[in-house]
């Protein structure tokens, strides 16, 4: 993972937490725990990282609930 992948998971891990009202700690297990990271956000960093935030957080949201993940 490059050093601007890895700024934007980090990034996208604080923006879920404010969003949903969690700790940091608590979306970064959801978000591994369900692949998110692993098979979203990383692999479609090239796209994702050119879309605002909001709608990376509307992703990640459809990507959980996809996986029967709620927050």
């Amino acid at each position: 993972m490059t050093q601007n992948i890895f700024e934007f998971v980090v990034y996208m891990l604080h923006a879920c937490a404010d969003k949903w009202s969690q700790m940091p700690a608590q979306v970064y297990k959801t978000l591994t725990h369900s692949g998110c990271i692993s098979q979203l956000l990383v692999p479609y960093y090239d796209i994702l990282h050119t879309q605002g935030t909001a709608f990376v957080v509307s992703d990640i949201e459809e990507f959980l609930s996809a996986r029967g993940v709620s927050v």
